[in-house]
């Protein structure tokens, strides 16, 4: 098995995110992909989320400024005088197979949270929010902690785990199906 990126595809063009959940986007764009390419495709969307702000800016996250520092300056605006900073980055991941969904179902999605609080802008690894976000039980930011860390604990580290138990049962069940796989009779 081989591993492919859109950089391997030459003009196929990324899919708008018009839902109005992260697995709506991740949806549209991993559909668009399998049924463009003919294999099955893995996409994701994700976003911060503030309790004090109304679960904000949520999957508007990457709109929210014009870049990563724009963004951040914007949150921190918004939770001026506001002493609860507590958060969530959330994370789905839809793998998304390019037969039709009247054959059986097309697409299975993972979600993942990691909780945490809004701190001041510390660190120089990561991206996005990752300067101001605490993980819980940590005293660092993803931004100070690095990818090792982060790899880890977050958010899409956690919806990842189960898209694989997702694909490792889906190719199970496949194998066992198409009779390729037989179960021992101990």
């Amino acid at each position: 098995m081989r591993l492919l990126s859109p950089c391997d595809f030459k003009g196929v063009p990324d899919a708008e995110e018009t839902g109005s959940s992260y697995e709506e986007n991740a949806l549209l764009k991993a559909r668009a992909w399998a049924r463009r390419t003919g294999i099955p495709s893995i996409a994701d969307d994700s976003g911060l989320e503030v309790r004090a702000l109304g679960w904000r800016p949520g999957i508007y996250s990457a709109r929210a400024g014009e870049n990563d520092s724009d963004r951040i300056n914007w949150l921190l605006g918004e939770l001026s005088g506001r002493d609860d900073r507590r958060a969530r980055f959330v994370a789905c991941l839809v793998i998304a197979f390019p037969f039709e969904r009247s054959v059986r179902r097309d697409y299975f999605a993972s979600s993942g949270v990691c909780w945490g609080n809004i701190s001041s802008p510390r660190g120089k690894s990561g991206f996005g929010y990752d300067p101001i976000f605490v993980p819980d039980g940590y005293g660092a930011t993803f931004a100070e902690l690095g990818p090792s860390v982060k790899s880890e604990i977050s958010h899409r580290a956690s919806a990842m785990r189960g898209v694989a138990q997702i694909i490792n049962s889906v190719v199970k069940y496949d194998a066992v199906y198409r009779g390729t796989l037989r179960e021992s009779s101990d």
